[in-house]
């Protein structure tokens, strides 16, 4: 076995847990079907990963440091509150069709163990709504969007999004569809629930 760990190794280790955790979840999947997706044996991933469990947060921080940037980004640009609405609602939902994993994975580790958000919140791009209170406070003292607690806003535009990925197996079975039709929901959904909310708050 090598005596360093190798880069393109553990490359193909978070690939194939990645596709492995998004079509088996935390609790179906093996490390024994990751290593083989890898191309290597059980003890080599055993080497880089100890435990399914840490395999699963390096997957998870690899993607949070991906989408983290993005919103922070939106949230803290010179753009308008209509524009930060669709830019968020867009940047989300199309993470998540790609990394459809993450959202129950937070709540899995935030109800296992409530420390897991001083984890996110120390990341340097963890989100900072700030700059997003204070603008909407603008906008309704200069009387562009009615009344509405910052706070409350910006949960509204992070549960209609956050929820459906959440609940992604209720919300198949009610409006009877496949993987392939919830990614097409989804898709649609990027406009109806920019839409919806913009819509709420415009004068």
């Amino acid at each position: 076995m090598a005596k360093h760990k190798d880069n393109t190794t553990e490359h193909q280790i978070l690939e194939a847990a990645k596709s492995v955790f998004e079509t088996k979840g935390m609790a179906g999947a093996r490390m024994q079907e990751i290593a083989d997706k890898a191309g290597i044996n059980k003890a080599m991933l055993h080497y880089y990963y100890r435990s399914k469990q840490l395999l699963f947060e390096a997957v998870f921080n690899h993607a949070f440091k991906l989408l983290a940037p993005q919103l922070n980004g939106i949230l803290n640009s010179d753009a308008s509150i209509e524009e930060k609405i669709k830019s968020f609602t867009h940047n989300y939902i199309n993470f998540m069709i790609k990394q459809p994993y993450l959202p129950n994975f937070i709540i899995q580790e935030l109800n296992r163990n409530p420390k897991f958000i001083e984890t996110l919140k120390n990341n340097v791009a963890f989100p900072n709504i700030a700059r997003f209170k204070k603008q909407v406070q603008d906008d309704i003292d200069a009387g562009l969007i009615n009344p509405i607690s910052a706070e409350q806003l910006f949960i509204n535009i992070l549960s209609l999004n956050v929820f459906p990925f959440v609940a992604s197996p209720l919300i198949k079975a009610f409006v009877d569809k496949d993987d392939k039709g919830f990614k097409e929901v989804m898709e649609a959904r990027k406009e109806a629930v920019s839409s919806f909310i913009i819509n709420a708050i415009k004068k």
